[in-house]
């Protein structure tokens, strides 16, 4: 066959498992952050990328040993794996549960195939059906790969993922390995074929992992399954709750093996005393193993694996729970029989194996199988050729190979071939180098590291003119990017839909553009978008990192703060303070029917805020949009009126000058100009308004306090029906606060429909609410509904929550509880010790009123006529309505 030259810079991936797929997604993903043309080959046989051995077996009785929030692709978005499988068909699991190996195949080869999508136009990817034979270098400081079926493969650089070392059975007597009966590989095609075809007594070598889950292959009745090795010891399961985290031990630092020793020992023991469970001590000890390993001397090394290293596999390495419980009921059947000791002889006999073992027993089996894990040495053509040219050394202790930060490093303990590794091979080195948390790790170090001579360390050149935002302030990406950005920004401020489309489309045509991630995650958590926020959130940092100015990195760090809960108001309000002309964060620092904005600041903070920003502005409708909102909120509403008004003669469509202005009628008393203008601008300029529910919300209001109860189910039915025309959360704050109030005010005969509000909410919205404003509408919504047991569940959850849900939230759901059971006078007392704290609740005051007019509900059916009295004279000085007129004159005298 002829020679295969890439086109660009190319690198070899040798090996499509695990460990491949991830550098694979890696160079991907960075080359196309970067811009960085690039040239990706994959060489293996294997049909599937990504599967390698580990997780091509289909039996579901195997499991992974670590739970799905640990097994993500990515470092920095733990939780990819566990929202991959809840969109494929497994829409209940969490981070906590176990998932087949062979889904987890699939996990990585989906993954893989959706990085190479996205690098298209930037990568070009190969996959070669074949195996590396040998590699040597090049005049020009590449590498020549010679293939298996004859040809040869020139690249400038290779990264060997070739995964663990095959098992050299070096154990078993001679006579064994001449054995038909002697299962050396079982994980090959069809090696377990034999063993699966009968019912005959089977002798699994080794005890760990591998020989769990091929005891549960070969498991059935009259068959009794044994396990031998030199300690006996199977894995540990993994506890079914696991305990809290803990914190790494002091004394880390002393590199002396035996103080070492003693310092972790008293730390599993204070975990066992402090959480009933040892697990919490090993588990903090993971970030600093390859550490502490680096840091002891040879001999150190190699004492602690004769003393400490299988009992450190069996406790670090351990089985899900349900794998656990498989083996202990095998154990107790007796079918499972686990030995101590060595297999010191093997005769065949009428087609059987008698095996004699190191304490004299003799065992009578049809087959052995060798599960003794991984050998020491790497012996296949590949590696031989490198150990034999001297281009690769054994690694410490004759474990794998000898690296520099993943470089191979030659008989003269030279790094100077593009010739790398990770994963096992890095075992000598690291010692705990095998899971997917520290390869994944491994091959994003690996990506930057390829991919650095071409980009330089800052990644993308800058252009000398970079674009601009609406704001004249600059942006790290190209000419169409920023284009896409400032359309997504502008709607985002006139609170209109699309938004999302066009940050996705930015990204789309620059994947490295970290504010436009950064827009998508900021529009999920705040906004409810159709958005992975998490894996938003995750480019939004990588591309940061690489390609990002002071004020863009500032902003991605406000919303990692801010999905993170992670003192993400104070974070804002500093970014503010550096950037006042940055419009977005300014949208989202203050409170509106966009954003739940920063919640320690009052209105006079938000207003000063707003206030302080001024100068960057000069006059632009967005700012006078806000300011006009803050205005009606102080209660001056003439002013919040005019600017509105002028706002919206700079720009008809923006939402938040629409708010302002129907909050200004509303708190006015005028209600049929307020009802009619705002029923006008949803028609018209309102029709791609992104939060059009909200605004029928204010004409319902409208039309509620003009005592028209046929216009109110009008508009419900019309404009605020859950399901059909809005949903979630919306659906929540409007629809279902709509229909409480319309029933308080005998407005809604019939049967109300609250039942359709609760259905088109997720549960953990209504009964696990992440703020008070989000818990207080849940709370309106199921006593609408009169689900007394999900208003206590309610209730129990704001009991363990922040503290305005723990002060406003616990007594609210107890007073809404009294009025769903009838129980006025409670009611009563609760509704009236709430109504001072309310304000912490966020929210404009015409949401909050929704209990002021439970309160002015259950004093009337209390008979305390005098107090709804005197509140309904409060409410028409405040501003006129005939509802209340007519419900004061309905009230005895």
């Amino acid at each position: 066959m002829t020679e295969v030259r890439e086109p660009h810079h190319t690198v070899a991936v040798v090996g499509a498992g695990a460990a491949g797929a991830l550098t694979a997604v890696q160079l991907c993903e960075t080359a196309t952050r970067r811009r960085t043309p690039l040239g990706l080959v994959l060489l293996d046989p294997a049909p599937e990328a990504g599967r390698g051995t580990a997780y091509a077996t289909r039996d579901p009785r195997h499991r992974l040993n670590v739970p799905a929030g640990g097994m993500s692709c990515y470092p920095d978005d733990p939780g990819h794996f566990t929202r991959w499988l809840c969109r494929h068909g497994e829409p209940s699991v969490t981070s906590a549960d176990f998932a087949t190996r062979y889904r987890y195949g699939a996990y990585l080869a989906d993954t893989l195939a959706q990085a190479i999508v996205r690098a298209q136009g930037t990568v070009t990817v190969r996959r070669l059906r074949t195996r590396a034979e040998s590699c040597t270098g090049t005049p020009e400081g590449g590498l020549e790969l010679r293939l298996a079926d004859g040809g040869h493969l020139t690249v400038d650089s290779a990264v060997l993922a070739t995964g663990p070392a095959a098992p050299s059975a070096s154990w078993a007597p001679p006579a064994l390995r001449a054995s038909a009966r002697f299962v050396a590989a079982p994980w090959a095609t069809g090696a377990l074929d034999g063993p699966l075809s009968d019912t005959a007594d089977v002798l699994l070598v080794g005890t760990g992992l591998t020989a769990v889950d091929l005891s549960l292959t070969l498991d059935r009745p009259g068959r009794t399954v044994h396990a031998l090795s030199r300690s006996g010891l199977l894995p540990q399961p993994h506890a079914l709750t696991p305990a809290g985290p803990m914190g790494a031990p002091e004394g880390l630092d002393d590199t002396s093996l035996g103080r070492l020793r003693r310092t972790v020992y008293r730390h599993i023991s204070r975990s066992v005393r402090t959480h009933g469970d040892w697990r919490p001590a090993l588990d903090s000890l993971r970030p600093h193993t390859a550490r502490l390993w680096e840091s002891l001397t040879p001999e150190d090394r190699a004492e602690f694996l004769a003393r400490e290293g299988a009992l450190w596999n069996t406790h670090r390495h351990r089985m899900a729970p349900a794998t656990a419980e498989s083996v202990t009921r095998a154990r107790t059947a007796r079918r499972l029989t686990v030995h101590t000791g060595a297999v010191t002889e093997a005769v065949e006999h009428d087609g059987s194996l008698l095996v004699t073992l190191s304490d004299g027993r003799t065992l009578h089996v049809g087959w052995v199988i060798d599960c003794t894990g991984p050998g020491r040495r790497f012996d296949d053509p590949l590696w031989r050729s490198l150990f034999t040219s001297g281009a690769a050394v054994p690694g410490p202790l004759g474990m794998g190979v000898a690296t520099r930060e993943g470089r191979l490093l030659d008989s003269e303990g030279r790094a100077e071939r593009p010739l790398f590794t990770l994963g096992a091979p890095r075992r000598g080195e690291l010692w705990e180098t095998t899971a997917i948390p520290e390869i994944r790790v491994q091959a994003a170090a690996l990506a930057g590291q390829l991919l650095a001579p071409l980009t330089g360390r800052s990644g993308r050149p800058r252009p000398s003119r970079r674009p601009v935002d609406g704001q004249g302030l600059a942006l790290s990406t190209h000419a169409e990017a920023a284009a896409a950005y400032r359309s997504g920004l502008n709607r985002a401020l006139k609170v209109r839909a699309g938004a999302e489309d066009a940050f996705a489309r930015a990204v789309a045509l620059d994947p490295g553009f970290a504010l436009g991630h950064a827009a998508l995650a900021l529009l999920g958590h705040e906004c409810g978008a159709a958005v992975d926020v998490p894996q938003a959130l995750a480019e939004a940092q990588r591309s940061a990192r690489e390609h990002a100015d002071e004020r863009e990195r500032s902003f991605v760090d406000v919303v990692t703060r801010r999905v993170h809960g992670d003192d993400g108001d104070t974070a804002l309000v500093r970014h503010l303070d550096a950037y006042p002309g940055d419009a977005l964060a300014l949208a989202v620092a203050v409170p509106t029917i966009a954003f739940s904005g920063v919640t320690d600041l009052d209105d006079d903070h938000a207003l000063r805020l707003v206030e302080r920003t001024s100068p960057a502005y000069d006059g632009h409708w967005f700012h006078t949009s806000l300011l006009a909102f803050l205005r009606q909120e102080q209660g001056r509403l003439h002013e919040a009126g005019e600017l509105a008004h002028r706002a919206l003669a700079l720009e008809p469509a923006s939402g938040h000058a629409v708010h302002a202005l129907a909050h200004v009628h509303y708190e006015s008393g005028v209600h049929e100009a307020g009802r009619d203008w705002l029923d006008d601008w949803v028609s018209g300029q309102g029709r791609g308004a992104v939060h059009r529910a909200h605004f029928s919300w204010h004409i319902a209001l409208h039309e509620l306090a003009l005592d028209d109860p046929a216009a109110v189910r009008r508009r419900w039915f019309a404009q605020l029906a859950p399901g059909r025309v809005v949903t979630g959360v919306r659906a929540l704050v409007d629809s279902g606060s709509l229909l409480w109030r319309a029933r308080l005010s005998d407005s809604w005969r019939g049967e109300l429909p609250a039942g359709d509000v609760l259905d088109t909410v997720a549960l953990d919205v209504l009964e696990r609410p992440a703020t008070a404003f989000t818990a207080l509408h849940a709370a309106v919504a199921l006593a609408a509904a009169g689900d007394l047991a999900a208003l206590q569940r309610l209730r129990d959850h704001a009991a363990g929550a922040d503290e305005v849900q723990r002060e406003v939230i616990v007594p609210l759901c107890e007073a809404f509880a009294a009025v769903v059971e009838e129980r006025f006078q409670d009611a009563v007392r609760g509704l009236d010790a709430v109504l001072p704290m309310l304000r912490r609740v966020g929210g404009s005051a015409a949401q909050r009123e929704v209990v002021e007019e439970t309160l002015l509900y259950a004093l009337v059916s209390a008979g305390r006529c005098d107090a709804a009295r005197r509140l309904l004279d409060a409410r028409l000085e405040r501003k006129e309505a005939p509802r209340d007129r007519r419900m004061r004159a309905g009230l005895p005298a």
